[in-house]
């Protein structure tokens, strides 16, 4: 979904026009994900995309729906500095990999659902994605994880709809708010640059322990030292959550 807005200055007096923007600066705040933006909205179900931006402590999160490599080079380097992270795994890649979806919590780390199917949830009705999350949650109950009530939608794609649908189920979504975009591989220099530059206090970062992103653990060589050198403290996501004074954003 994409706006354009066209100023036309024209003669408007100085003050109208530092109000408008001023409102507009109060009420959108774009945040580039796939043509989405973030309304702050203090009413109806919302996404928690950073936590308290007064603390240190960040989110390292991994999504996971296909692939049994790579995920446990990161477990490696995760275990070696001693970081917690969150996994946000698909019901099918859990149906088929229940050794690694134990593996991941015996390393004490957290586990989200990434929905049944990796498929974008704005592509389907609101009724296939009832069922798409009926069935990841039969999936985690069967392995054991029945409280698992954290939610990322495949692709970060949702609306209000959706939010809606999630909160009726119990779900916090879950969103983020520095985009690695490992998963493209551009050099682990360019992952590595992205991660110190953009992180801040209770940034939510998001990277993939799904075989296509080959360049992942390497990144967190560097990554996992450097932010601590920084000063951030790495914590789960249900940690960030219970922050007192936790942001929210509403993604249309």
């Amino acid at each position: 979904m994409q706006h354009f807005y066209v100023w036309r200055l024209g003669k408007w007096k100085r003050w109208s026009i530092v109000v408008a923007l001023a409102l507009f600066a109060a009420i959108f705040i774009w945040f580039e994900r796939d043509g989405t933006f973030s309304v702050f909205s203090g009413e109806g179900p919302t996404a928690l995309t950073k936590g308290n931006e007064n603390e240190t402590d960040i989110a390292l999160t991994f999504n996971i729906s296909w692939g049994e490599e790579k995920v446990f080079d990161i477990l490696d380097e995760l275990e070696q500095a001693q970081v917690r992270g969150t996994f946000f795994v698909s019901g099918e890649w859990a149906e088929r990999h229940p050794d690694i979806v134990e593996k991941i919590s015996e390393g004490e780390h957290e586990l989200g659902m990434l929905g049944y199917r990796y498929k974008s949830y704005l592509d389907q009705e609101i009724d296939e994605v009832r069922q798409d999350l009926q069935m990841a949650e039969e999936v985690f109950e069967k392995l054991g994880f029945e409280d698992t009530k954290l939610l990322r939608a495949p692709n970060g794609h949702f609306n209000e709809e959706i939010l809606a649908l999630a909160e009726e189920m119990g779900y916090q979504v879950i969103h983020w708010n520095v985009n690695t975009r490992d998963w493209e591989n551009p050099g682990t220099n360019v992952i590595v640059d992205t991660v110190m530059n953009e992180t801040d206090n209770g940034d939510i970062i998001l990277m993939h322990a799904s075989d296509a992103a080959k360049q992942t653990s390497a990144s967190l060589k560097t990554i996992l030292p450097g932010l601590q050198n920084k000063g951030f403290n790495f914590v789960s996501i249900s940690e960030l959550i219970n922050q007192a004074h936790a942001e929210t954003e509403l993604v249309e």
